[in-house]
């Protein structure tokens, strides 16, 4: 399944250079104002900081919120107290769009990573090119060199690499490109199949000065509160927020993470 995102996802940024050729792109991108700082903002503190996702649909959970305004709904992650906000871009089986990134964006003074299934340079620019001040890297759908490459472009872009793992082999692997922001995705992509405990496994594989993130299998503060105890620094939370009531959920789930 995770080749298949992967595919798809490169197949859909062919199509929109077939229209906005990369040397456009890559104009617009250096064009943008300076990326936000992430690490700043998701630095570990005393207490669980919260990466709020713009998600309306995944291809395990289905469709989960229509979210018409992108822009309102991550307003409430900011005033909820998130110190990043992750905008699903993919739009075959997440629903999303760039447009999403842009329009949250404009609206929040938060650090805003693009979350998609990436594996050219042509994303990694389009990304920068529509105001993403992080970008999502999944060690698994990507050879060491392409890690790499990407890891660094997205580093001279002046954004951050969110390089995300789900085994101690990626995790190194993600130590060898120098990741700064490093997650454990609870849910495995090939399968779906989610495993709570498996950030605690790895965590303190996790390279020190490195900022630890759980990702996935977040529905209550009990799940924060979890993760927190594992060495947590950040918890990436999507699905609760955008079914539920985002600021009192967000207010639930750092009072549980502190």
């Amino acid at each position: 399944m995770l080749a298949d995102l992967t595919a798809g996802a490169v197949q859909d940024a062919e199509a929109r250079a077939s229209e906005r050729p990369l040397a456009a792109v890559e104009g617009a991108a250096l064009a943008q104002a300076p990326a936000r700082d992430a690490l700043a903002a998701l630095a570990p503190a005393d207490r669980v900081k919260i990466i709020a996702e713009v998600k309306r649909a995944s291809p395990s959970r289905g469709d989960l919120a229509a979210i018409p305004d992108p822009a309102l709904q991550a307003g409430l992650y900011e005033r909820g107290g998130a110190s990043a906000i992750s905008v699903l871009t993919e739009a075959r089986r997440f629903k999303g769009s760039l447009a999403d990134l842009e329009a949250v964006k404009s609206a929040v003074g938060l650090p805003v990573l693009r979350k998609d299934f990436i594996a050219t340079e042509y994303q990694v620019l389009e990304a920068r090119a529509s105001g993403a001040d992080l970008v999502l890297l999944i060690v698994a759908a990507l050879e060491q060199d392409v890690l790499a490459r990407l890891h660094a472009l997205t580093l001279e872009l002046g954004m951050t690499p969110l390089v995300e793992t789900h085994s101690a082999t990626e995790v190194a692997r993600a130590a060898d490109v120098g990741a700064r922001l490093v997650g454990v995705n609870a849910r495995d992509l090939s399968t779906f199949h989610l495993d709570r405990d498996l950030f605690g496994r790895l965590a303190e594989q996790i390279p020190a000065g490195a900022v630890k993130i759980a990702e996935s299998a977040v529905l209550a503060p009990a799940d924060v509160a979890h993760y927190r105890a594992a060495g947590a620094d950040v918890v990436l939370v999507g699905e609760a927020l955008v079914t539920g009531d985002p600021v009192a959920t967000l207010g639930a789930f750092l009072e549980a993470g502190s």
